[in-house]
């Protein structure tokens, strides 16, 4: 049994990145945890039939409850919460807030992501990309900023002595993406069932990370899960939606099969390209 550990930045996150990924390596015996860092108090509700008074009052106790129907439905054995409240974009009220994540002091903060990571002892990390032209949201920039240097101070008994923690280091750390090729996969199956396409022409002029892919997890298996845990988040995801479920299950999972990850960091023999993200390791 390995061990994996997921950094998100806001309720949701964690299912429509990963979520196959993870529910495949639960399926097989490991253990999987889930950081949030931040209770998504500042996001909109995105689905029209839960735009109601009395969920838009209770916004952040309703995303933390579909968040745990969501870890359930994937399989995490636990959820922390880093507790910050969440950024907002640039220039909008919530980023101003003293304690939003984006804000916060940033070695504390790095020091709740390390005392999770020698509480739960994980092998790989799975955080965000250090290249985000496609979606600066601050909260998802500084997921990556503090899971870049957690990953060497979990193990560094110099920081955070106080936690009376064994230090502990993960020997591998990847980058989640949505790769080029997934989009245009799922853009040539949406045309081939004579549907019309939600990835328009803003998808393919985003910048591609697709060259520095090293990591191609087939999840054909569990590409259901991906569908479960989003609908479990029904305050942000509608369930009409064609960018989310246009496509059945089979036709998406057969036209890309794969979730996509880069290798950041490793401390054990890696030969690459990879298929598992546990390659190497030995739990």
């Amino acid at each position: 049994m390995a061990r994996l550990l997921s950094v998100h930045a806001h309720p949701d996150d964690e299912a429509s990145k990963g979520a196959p990924t993870v529910a495949k390596y639960v399926s097989e015996g490991h253990e999987a945890v889930l950081v949030c860092a931040t209770g998504g108090e500042a996001g909109d509700v995105l689905n029209p039939a839960m735009n109601r008074p009395e969920i838009v009052e209770n916004l952040p106790s309703v995303r933390a409850d579909e968040l745990e129907r969501s870890v359930k439905i994937i399989g995490y054995r636990d959820l922390f919460w880093l507790g910050y409240r969440d950024s907002g974009m640039p220039d909008t009220e919530p980023n101003a807030h003293p304690e939003n994540f984006a804000n916060a002091e940033f070695d504390e903060a790095v020091g709740r992501l390390v005392r999770i990571i020698r509480q739960t002892r994980p092998h790989v990390l799975l955080t965000y990309a250090d290249d985000q032209q496609g979606y600066q949201h601050p909260d998802h920039l500084r997921v990556h900023d503090i899971s870049v240097i957690a990953f060497d101070r979990a193990a560094d008994p110099a920081w955070y002595g106080h936690f009376d923690l064994e230090p502990w280091q993960p020997l591998k750390m990847y980058y989640s993406l949505w790769s080029r090729a997934r989009m245009v996969a799922q853009h040539e199956a949406f045309l081939g069932l004579g549907l019309k396409s939600p990835f328009d022409e803003r998808w393919f002029t985003r910048r591609s990370l697709d060259h520095r892919i090293t990591t191609k997890v087939d999840i054909a298996r569990w590409y259901s899960v991906r569908r479960e845990a989003l609908l479990a988040h029904e305050t942000q995801v509608d369930p009409t939606a064609d960018f989310w479920f246009g496509l059945p299950d089979d036709v998406a999972a057969e036209a890309y099969p794969f979730e996509d990850f880069i290798l950041a960091r490793s401390l054990v023999p890696s030969k690459l390209p990879e298929v598992d993200l546990f390659a190497g390791v030995s739990a």
